[in-house]
């Protein structure tokens, strides 16, 4: 059975287990962190990774990158429209570059990679989520890297993406009980300051929502934080 780099079998399983070891989930940033990091102690020929999120406004935007300079390469295939971890993030699931000095697909970007030497680079989509979507982005100095990648990059994807969802879940359910916490102390607010009770409390801060067409969380927010600074 052949395998990314000539790994042998027992060694995908040995990497299995150090990934379900190092992609312990957390909160979303961590876990985010986690996954570039793991991705050059763990992968073949990774010397940098970042991920690349792209937002429900179309906005791109890079997290957690192993090292700083992929701040500016990053950003220069956001701007150019052109990269495999732009093409990644925003239309195909798996890209791979082995040698971007000789890829006719990006032209314009292979001269910012190469200049910080950079010459391989790999793109996998690694989540959709119903306000993001988002890939790791995979970074080689070495010509030629990455064109046996796939059993390993799949095996690693895999367990990312679940450390991904997990951290999200988690997050969402912070956040929301943050924001039922934020509302709960606005209704206290609007019923001790106009004399109502927390019925009438609740709708008053609905009206408003609905009349300046904000978030509920936000006008609750503002109502919080302006008693905070009176205090």
């Amino acid at each position: 059975m052949g395998t990314a780099h000539g790994m042998t079998e027992s060694r995908l399983i040995e990497t299995a287990q150090l990934l379900s070891k190092a992609l312990t989930p957390g909160d979303l940033d961590h876990t985010l962190r986690q996954i570039t990091t793991a991705a050059v102690e763990v992968l073949p020929m990774v010397d940098f990774a970042s991920i690349t999120v792209l937002h429900s406004d179309g906005k791109l935007g890079t997290a957690a990158p192993t090292d700083d300079v992929l701040l500016t390469v990053d950003a220069a295939q956001y701007e150019m429209h052109e990269g495999p971890c732009y093409e990644a993030a925003t239309e195909t699931v798996h890209v791979v570059s082995s040698d971007l000095a000789n890829d006719e697909r990006f032209p314009r970007y292979a001269g910012v990679a190469m200049s910080v030497g950079i010459n391989a680079q790999a793109g996998i989509r690694l989540f959709d989520a119903p306000k993001s979507q988002g890939a790791l982005n995979l970074y080689s100095t070495t010509v030629g890297a990455f064109k046996d990648f796939e059993t390993l990059s799949a095996l690693f994807t895999h367990q990312a993406a679940t450390a991904i969802a997990y951290a999200q879940e988690i997050n969402d359910l912070q956040q929301a009980i943050h924001t039922r916490g934020t509302i709960g102390q606005a209704v206290g607010i609007v019923m001790e300051r106009y004399t109502l009770n927390d019925e009438r409390a609740f709708a008053f801060l609905t009206r408003l929502s609905q009349d300046h067409n904000i978030k509920l969380r936000r006008v609750a927010e503002e109502i919080v934080n302006d008693l905070d600074q009176r205090s």
